[in-house]
């Protein structure tokens, strides 16, 4: 492999660095270099030994305070022989790093301003508040389409369905990010978002024909690998038309995740798309990987199937002695694991010692921003916009899902910085206040069944639901109360309702009949302002909908 051509373009030091830290290493300490753990998975100790003495390639904390993060690396890049990667997920800001970073949104809702300049901002963000803890690679962006609405864990973590939109604005925030000198890493190859299930709990399956997979998922990877996307990370997700194209004598009950597929990542990634960089494995404590084959033989498979590196580990220790027994077998072979720790090597000769990074005094206006223009008015069908106390003088709020979100960090007495706690319904509340509304909160216990004549007049219904994905959860859905479901829009025809979505832009599978819908596709603060603000006419809407928000039910544009 050429290690000064994309997308590694190592200057000669480099590569010298990568020949010689390889050629110095043993048969264990290659073996090492495969791992990237969760820090938190283990003490302090424990962690300090895995990277002096096991050689680990990785670690990945979840997001904390920043100082917390910066204190734990601190012994850990003492004790390390090459530098560490240093990973995290920031897929909607800063805060997929460190906790008290700028929460800026949810891809979704960048996609949603249909302004790639907005894309750059939030890459610029994810890029150097990351780096302001050390951070030097980002599983991100999320470069699936969004195609199952059914699907619980795709969602706003996607750019979309379109497929010129997803390549696009991917595209830019690979660029962008990659600019700053972090690296990126696509997910979630061979493309999530087909399937209506979850990887984290079985294999799920891209199941479209070959030559629509390659005009959609593969034309988005290969727009990626020609911007110089230095790293992929492969899903647990069965492709078998692609396999079976690959090798015609292959059975569909043959066809294996991804992450152990030599077809998909070495006859696809590496063949057809010509893809030098790293690729990775999702989460191997995933059941997508651990139910694929017993996990002795599923370690070495992946890394003899194409993968350079494996994320997390059920047993740090016995996945590492699977590894050294493959190897000692033949089953790996040396060629595969030099291979495997060179690019691996490479990467860290690219983006181990990242920019120093920092808060950026831009980040909480380009947030603000990226809030007023994706803000979406899916459906209007009555009038009632804008809202003016003069016409409804009484809000009535209905809250669905998580009221709690995250408002902005408060120093703590030692320095560093906690998230504030807030609450989605009191923001609104407040703000409606202010200008001029009564407010009251709806309460089940309260509530009993009724008819329609002694209905209030000058009363509107505000739904805000904040119902978020999650990995774990077989679906994303509104669950109305046990109470005779009192809490259900019920009188569409003769009250006014308005229904806000902040986390999912498909609740009108549940709501069909409201008349006004607007998707928000996060929940913060400036979000909330953007949408009381374009309730009251103060601004336009001004969102484009990355997908059909219609889920294809006719019946919801009633």
């Amino acid at each position: 492999m050429n290690l000064q051509e994309k997308p590694f373009y190592l200057t000669d030091d480099q590569v010298r660095w990568v020949e010689e830290t390889l050629s110095s290493m043993t048969a264990k300490q290659k073996v090492g270099q495969l791992f990237c753990v969760m820090g938190q998975d283990f003490g302090a100790d424990e962690l300090k030994t895995l990277v002096k003495d096991y050689n680990i390639g990785g670690i990945l904390f979840r997001p904390a305070p920043a100082k917390e993060i910066r204190a734990w690396y601190e012994p850990l890049d003492g004790a390390a022989r090459v530098p560490l990667l240093k990973a995290a997920n920031l897929e909607e800001g800063g805060t997929g790093g460190l906790s008290d970073g700028t929460y800026f949104g949810w891809p979704m809702a960048v996609a949603a301003t249909d302004d790639l300049g907005v894309m750059e901002k939030f890459a610029k963000v994810c890029a150097l508040e990351g780096q302001s803890v050390g951070l030097n690679w980002t599983f991100s962006p999320v470069c699936d389409l969004d195609l199952n609405y059914r699907n619980p864990i795709t969602n706003v973590r996607t750019c979309g369905s379109d497929l010129e939109r997803v390549k696009s604005f991917c595209s830019q925030y690979v660029r962008t990010l990659q600019e700053q000198g972090m690296a990126a890493c696509a997910k979630h190859y061979p493309g999530d978002g087909v399937d209506f299930r979850d990887q984290h709990l079985h294999p799920t399956y891209n199941s479209l024909p070959a030559k629509d997979w390659y005009e959609s998922y593969g034309a988005i990877y290969q727009q990626l690998i020609e911007d110089g996307l230095m790293s992929v990370m492969v899903g647990h997700i069965v492709q078998p038309n692609v396999e079976m194209d690959i090798n015609p004598e292959l059975r569909f009950e043959e066809c294996l995740p991804g992450s152990l597929s030599k077809e998909l990542l070495t006859g696809v990634l590496r063949e057809k798309f010509g893809f030098n960089g790293v690729i990775t494995t999702d989460a191997t404590i995933m059941s997508g990987f651990t139910q694929a084959m017993p996990r002795r033989e599923a370690i070495p498979t992946a890394i003899m199937a194409g993968c350079d590196m494996l994320v997390f580990t059920t047993g740090f220790y016995e996945d590492y002695q699977y590894m050294l027994d493959a190897l000692e077998s033949g089953f790996l072979t040396e060629e595969r694991l030099n291979e495997a720790v060179t690019r691996t090597l490479a990467l860290k000769a690219k983006v181990g010692k990242a920019p120093a990074g920092g808060q950026l005094p831009e980040a909480k206006q380009w947030q603000a921003e990226c809030a007023d223009k994706c803000v979406t008015l899916v459906k209007n069908n009555q009038d009632v916009l804008p809202l003016t106390p003069e016409k409804y003088p009484l809000i009535r709020l209905v809250t669905l899902g998580k009221d709690a979100i995250t408002e902005g960090c408060e120093a703590a007495p030692d320095d560093a910085r906690y998230p504030i706690e807030s609450s989605m319904t009191a923001i609104a509340e407040e703000l409606l206040r202010e200008a001029g509304f009564e407010t009251e909160r709806f309460d089940i216990e309260k509530e009993e069944l009724h008819g329609t004549k002694d209905l209030p007049k000058n009363r509107l219904t505000l739904y805000l639901a904040n119902c978020e994905h999650a990995s774990n959860q077989t679906a994303v859905r509104l669950f109305w109360a046990k109470k005779h479901a009192l809490d259900v829009p019920r009188h569409v025809e003769e009250e006014p309702y308005i229904f806000v979505s902040f986390s999912n832009p498909y609740h009108l599978q549940d709501v069909p009949r409201v008349k006004t819908y607007i998707n928000a596709y996060s929940c913060h603060r400036p979000m909330i302002e953007a949408v009381i603000s374009k309730l009251l006419g103060k601004s336009a809407f001004k969102g484009v909908s990355p997908v059909d928000a219609f889920c294809g039910l006719p019946d919801a544009r009633l």
